[in-house]
């Protein structure tokens, strides 16, 4: 049985797996969870802020 795991877990494990320094044990736990989809959801959502605060940046400098 896995425990569910809150919005803010969701996003720390998005944002450590996006930097590459996602645990194994952390990995092991998401990948334990019975449904993707808010990992996709945030994942998604977190490389579109991504996106958009670079291009704000390469907006501002030329």
């Amino acid at each position: 049985m896995t425990t569910k795991l809150g919005v803010w877990d969701v996003i720390k494990s998005v944002i450590a797996a996006l930097f590459g320094v996602q645990s194994e044990q952390n990995r092991q736990r998401d990948f334990a969870q019975d449904s993707p989809a808010a990992y996709i959801v945030i994942g998604v959502v977190m490389i579109g802020v991504f996106v958009a605060t670079l291009l704000a940046i390469v907006g501002m400098i030329t």
